[in-house]
C-alpha cells in the first residue's frame, strides 16, 4: 500500500499542467516570439488560492514555479483585431498549490504587450481554469514589485474570498488607487478624481480662460480622472494642457485606452458631441502645420460638389442645394501638399478625408429624416414628434401653469415669466381653455428659457444671434403632438434687472409670417441642439458616469459581483471623456466654435449639473419629474404615461424593465439580506467615495440612496447600467439620421429675425428657403459638421451591444450565467415588440411624417450606420 502510494505522489509531483497564453498582437509581439526561441522570458507563477504561506509581506497563497513561454503556436486575425498570438506553457503541478487563484506574470522585455487570457487545462480535482486578463503588461521595471497580478474569472464577495487571494486583491486595490501625487505616466493604471481644471490655457490670454469646474458651490460638477500634470506658467490653479497634436498621449489609466481598431477613429469619436461645424478646430490643429491649409481645405470644399454654386460658399441658396449634399463626393485631387498633411495629422479619420486616391469618399448617405419624404421635415407633426421620438426626448414636460413661470431670480434677472396669453393659443385647443387643457393633461412645452437666459446676453455678443424659447404643444386626439406656440425672448437692452423683450409667434404657412414660424421652430431647435449636447448628452451620460468608473476601479475588487456587473458599461468612456476635455469643452475648443452658447458652453452645463439628482436619472423618476406619467402600481412598469404614444419611454420602460430584472436576479445571487450589504466593506467603500469623492459637490444631497439595503443596491446598480448603454444610445446615435440634414436640426443661428420695413424682411417673402438658410448654420460649418456626425453616429466593428460580453467566460457561476442569458431573451423579445409598434399605423408617432421608424432603443445592430443599436457604454 505505502509503495502504491507513493507511486500516485510521483505521478502526481511529475504531471504537467498545461497552459495557453492568447497576447494580443502589437508591435513587439514579434519580438517576443523570436526571443522566445532564444530563452529570453515572460515568466508565469501561479498563486494557490486555498493553500498559504507566510511571507515578509503576510500571510499570501502559496507561490507555484516559475515557468517560461514554451513556444509560440499560431496568429488568428479576427475582424476586430490586428490578431492574436497563441503561446504554449508547461506548469510543473505541485499538489500543495491545489487549485490556482490566480498568477503572476513578470514581462523582462523592454516591450509592453497586451494580455488576453490564460487558460490552464486538466488541473487536478478541478479540470478547467481560466484567467481573462485584457490588460497591458509593461517591462517589470514599471512595476514596484515588478510583477502584475491577474485573478481566474471566479467571483467573490470580500469576506468570502480565499485566504490565499486575500492579500493580492487587497495589493491590486492599493495599486490602482496610487497615493494621489505625482504625474501619471503612460503605463500606469492609477484611478484618482480632480476636478476640471485643465480646460483653460491662461498662457495664452484672457480669451482662453474658464472657471474651474467643481469643487466650489458656484461651479459644482462631477470630478474628472486625475493626471498630475504641472500647473500652467501664469496660473498655479489650472493644470497646464498637452499639446493639440500630441492629444493622444492624454493620460487615462492604461487599461482604459483604446483599442488599436478604435485608435484609428479616436479623434472623429473624441468629438462625437459636436454635430456641426468643424473648421474652427481643424484650423487649430492645422496652424500648428502651415498657415496655408485652411486655405487650401476651403479650395477643396469647394469643389467638393460640383452642382453647388461656388461664389458664397458660405450660404446655401436653398433647399434643393442642401439636397445636393448627398448626391455629391469629394474627389481630392493628388498632390504633395496634401500628401505632407496626411502624414502630419495625427488620426485617422481626417486621413480619410483626404484621401488621394480620387474616390468620392464623402458622398454623404442620405439621412433618415429624409429618406421618405424630403420636406417632411417642415411640418408641425414632424417637429413636435420629434420631441417624442428624436435625438433630444427627454426635456419636453407637462405644462402645469399658465403663463409659463421662471424659476429665474426676479431681484437679478427681472420679470422673466411668459408673456403668453390665452388669446395666442384658444383656437388651436379643439375648443377648450387653456385650464381645460391643463387639467386633461394635453399642453406640454419645451422650456429652454431659463437655462439659456443668464448667459444669453453675452452669447449674443459673439457670433451667435438667438433667442431663448419656450415651445407650447397641444396633444391631439390622434396622439401627436401640434406647437401652438414658441416665444422668443431676449434680455431687456437696459439691463438683466428690467427682465426681458419676448415675442409670441403662432403657426403660419403663407407668406412672411410663414417663413417666421419656420424660423421660430428652427431658434427652438438650435436651443434643443446646444442644450442637448451639453446637458442631455455630455453631462448626463459621459461626465456623470466618469466618478462611477473611477471609485469602481479604486474600491472594487475585480473579483467583486459588482465589479463583474458593471465593468462592461465602463468601456472605452474615460477615453472619450480625456479627449474631449482635450479637443471638445476646453477654451476654444470645437465645442465652443460649434455650438450657439460658445465660450458660455460648459458653464451653462456647470449650472444645470445643479439640478442634476442621481434618482432621478432613473427612467421613471424622470418620467414622472416631468409629468410624463404618473405612478400607478397597477401599471406593468409602475407608472402609467400620460401620452400612451411616447416612442422614446415606451422603448425605454422595456429596456429599462429588462435592466432592472437583470440586475435584481444577479445580485440576489450573491447577497441573501440587507446586512450583507452593509457589511460589505468594499461596496460600502465604493458608495461613499462616489458620493464624498467622485460626486463631491453633491455629497450633502439626502436623495442619495444609502446602500444598507438590497434595494438600494439594485436600484443604483440598474441606474448605472441604463444612463451607460440606453439613455447614451438614445441621445447619440440619432445625431446623423436626423440631424444630417441640417435644416431639420441647426446648431447655430446667426442673425434674428428681420424687422420691417427691410430687404432682409421682404426676403421672408419673396425667398423664404434662402431667407431661412442665412439664418442657421452657414455651408462650410454644415459640410464639415456632415462629414464628421456621419462618423460619430457609426458602431465600430469592436462594439459590444446591451446583452453580450466580450467574453462569454466572464464568471464561472452558472447561476449568473443563466440569469445573464434570460437578460439576452428578455432584449430579443423587446426587439419583437418594437417592430410590431413600427408597423402599427394607429401609433402615429412611431414613424410620424417623415416615416422614419423610432429604432434608437432597439437593443442590437449591425456595425455602421444603422441608427439603431445600444452599446453596453458610452463608448463614442
Amino acid at each position: 500500500m505505502a509503495d502504491v502510494d507513493r507511486r500516485k505522489r510521483i505521478k502526481i509531483e511529475d504531471k504537467k499542467v498545461k497552459g495557453t497564453l492568447v497576447l494580443m498582437n502589437n508591435h513587439s509581439i514579434s519580438t517576443i516570439k523570436d526571443e522566445v526561441l532564444l530563452g529570453r522570458k515572460v515568466s508565469l507563477q501561479l498563486i494557490s488560492a486555498a493553500h498559504c504561506e507566510s511571507t515578509v509581506r503576510g500571510i499570501r497563497g502559496k507561490l507555484g514555479k516559475e515557468t517560461n513561454l514554451k513556444n509560440w503556436v499560431s496568429t488568428v486575425i479576427t475582424r476586430s483585431t490586428k490578431g492574436d498570438s497563441t503561446f504554449d506553457l508547461d506548469f510543473d503541478w505541485e499538489e500543495e498549490i491545489g487549485v490556482p487563484g490566480a498568477f503572476l506574470i513578470t514581462n523582462r522585455h523592454n516591450s509592453e504587450f497586451y494580455l488576453k487570457t490564460l487558460t490552464l487545462e486538466d488541473v487536478p480535482n478541478c479540470g478547467r481554469v481560466h484567467f481573462i486578463c485584457n490588460s497591458w503588461v509593461y517591462p517589470e521595471e514599471h512595476y514596484n514589485k515588478q510583477y502584475r497580478i491577474f485573478f481566474s474569472n471566479q467571483t467573490y464577495l470580500p469576506w468570502k474570498t480565499p485566504e490565499g487571494l486575500r492579500h493580492y486583491r487587497e495589493e491590486e486595490l492599493e495599486e490602482l488607487r496610487g497615493n494621489g501625487t505625482g504625474k501619471r505616466e503612460e503605463w500606469e493604471r492609477v484611478y484618482d478624481y480632480d476636478v476640471y481644471n485643465d480646460l483653460s490655457e491662461p498662457d495664452k490670454g484672457s480669451d482662453h480662460v474658464r472657471p474651474t469646474f467643481g469643487g466650489t458651490p458656484d461651479y459644482p460638477y462631477p470630478r474628472r480622472c486625475r493626471t498630475g500634470r504641472p500647473p500652467s506658467k501664469t496660473d498655479p490653479d489650472t493644470e497646464s494642457r498637452v499639446p493639440i497634436l500630441q492629444s493622444l498621449t492624454i493620460y487615462v489609466p492604461r487599461d482604459e485606452r483604446f483599442s488599436d481598431l478604435k485608435m484609428g477613429d479616436v479623434y472623429a469619436y473624441g468629438i462625437k458631441l459636436v454635430s456641426q461645424g468643424l473648421l474652427p478646430g481643424f484650423e487649430a490643429v492645422l496652424d500648428k502645420i502651415s498657415d496655408e491649409i485652411v486655405g487650401t481645405l476651403e479650395n477643396i470644399l469647394k469643389h467638393k460638389f460640383e452642382n453647388i454654386p461656388s461664389n458664397r460658399f458660405n450660404e446655401f441658396s436653398s433647399f434643393e442645394d442642401v439636397l445636393k449634399l448627398y448626391k455629391g463626393g469629394l474627389p481630392v485631387p493628388k498632390s504633395e501638399f496634401l500628401e505632407s498633411i496626411r502624414e502630419k495629422i495625427p488620426f485617422e479619420f481626417f486621413r480619410e478625408l483626404f484621401r488621394s486616391d480620387g474616390e468620392h469618399v464623402s458622398k454623404f448617405p442620405v439621412p433618415q429624416i429624409i429618406q421618405g419624404d424630403e420636406s417632411a421635415w417642415r411640418t408641425d407633426e414632424e417637429f413636435g414628434r420629434e420631441m417624442l421620438a428624436g435625438i433630444n426626448p427627454v426635456v419636453i414636460r407637462r405644462l402645469q401653469e399658465f403663463p409659463p413661470c421662471s424659476k429665474l431670480d426676479p431681484r437679478k434677472f427681472g420679470n422673466q415669466n411668459s408673456t403668453l396669453t390665452e388669446d395666442h393659443i384658444k383656437h388651436q385647443l379643439d375648443g377648450l381653455s387653456v385650464l381645460e387643457a391643463i387639467s386633461c393633461n394635453k399642453l406640454f412645452i419645451l422650456d429652454h428659457h431659463d437655462p439659456l437666459m443668464p448667459y444669453l446676453r453675452g452669447i449674443n455678443e459673439t457670433s451667435t444671434k438667438t433667442y431663448a424659447t419656450r415651445t407650447i404643444l397641444f396633444l391631439q386626439k390622434d396622439g401627436t403632438l401640434k406647437p401652438v406656440a414658441i416665444e422668443l425672448s431676449l434680455p431687456h437692452p437696459d439691463g438683466d434687472e428690467f427682465g426681458v423683450i419676448s415675442t409670441v409667434h403662432t403657426p403660419a404657412k403663407e407668406g412672411a409670417k410663414g417663413t417666421i414660424w419656420l424660423l421660430a421652430k428652427a431658434y427652438a431647435n438650435v436651443n434643443d441642439s446646444g442644450y442637448h449636447q451639453l446637458v442631455c448628452h455630455w453631462l448626463h451620460t459621459h461626465a456623470s458616469m466618469e466618478p462611477f468608473i473611477i471609485a469602481t476601479n479604486r474600491q472594487l475588487s475585480v473579483l467583486h459581483p459588482i465589479h463583474k456587473l458593471l465593468h462592461p458599461h465602463f468601456r472605452d468612456t474615460m477615453n472619450i471623456n480625456a479627449l474631449a476635455r482635450q479637443t471638445l469643452i476646453n477654451a476654444g475648443g470645437l465645442l465652443e466654435k460649434t455650438v450657439f452658447p460658445d465660450k458660455y458652453a460648459m458653464e451653462l452645463s456647470c449650472n444645470m449639473y445643479k439640478e442634476w439628482a442621481f434618482t432621478e436619472q432613473a427612467l421613471p423618476a424622470d418620467l414622472v419629474k416631468r409629468g410624463l406619467a404618473v405612478e400607478d402600481p397597477s401599471s406593468r412598469h409602475g407608472i402609467r404615461l400620460i401620452i400612451q404614444d411616447y416612442p422614446f419611454a415606451v422603448d425605454g420602460l422595456e429596456v429599462w424593465s429588462a435592466i432592472k430584472s437583470w440586475v435584481t436576479n444577479y445580485i440576489n445571487i450573491y447577497y441573501k439580506n440587507n446586512n450583507e450589504i452593509q457589511n460589505d466593506t468594499e461596496l460600502q467603500q465604493w458608495w461613499t467615495e462616489v458620493r464624498t469623492k467622485g460626486h463631491g459637490d453633491k455629497k450633502h444631497e439626502t436623495w442619495w440612496p444609502t446602500m444598507q439595503a438590497l434595494d438600494d443596491l439594485i436600484q443604483s446598480c440598474t441606474i448605472i447600467i441604463w444612463t451607460a448603454s440606453a439613455l447614451h444610445a438614445a441621445v447619440n446615435f440619432g445625431q446623423y439620421p436626423y440631424g444630417g440634414y441640417l435644416p431639420n436640426r441647426p446648431a447655430t443661428s446667426r442673425r434674428f429675425i428681420p424687422e420691417p420695413p427691410s430687404a432682409d424682411y421682404d426676403e421672408l417673402e419673396t425667398d423664404p428657403e434662402k431667407a431661412f438658410l442665412k439664418t442657421v448654420t452657414p455651408q462650410l460649418q454644415s459640410v464639415l459638421g456632415i462629414s464628421l456626425i456621419e462618423i460619430l453616429s457609426r458602431h465600430s466593428a469592436d462594439e459590444v451591444f446591451l446583452g453580450q460580453r466580450d467574453t462569454p467566460e466572464w464568471t464561472t457561476d452558472d447561476v449568473a450565467l443563466d440569469a445573464f442569458e434570460k437578460f439576452g431573451e428578455d432584449l430579443r423579445e423587446i426587439e419583437g415588440r418594437i417592430l410590431e409598434m413600427n408597423l402599427d399605423e394607429k401609433l402615429k408617432n412611431r414613424n410620424g411624417p417623415a416615416k422614419m421608424p423610432y429604432t434608437l432603443l432597439y437593443p442590437s445592430s449591425e456595425i455602421g450606420l444603422t441608427g439603431r443599436g445600444i452599446p453596453n457604454s458610452v463608448s463614442i
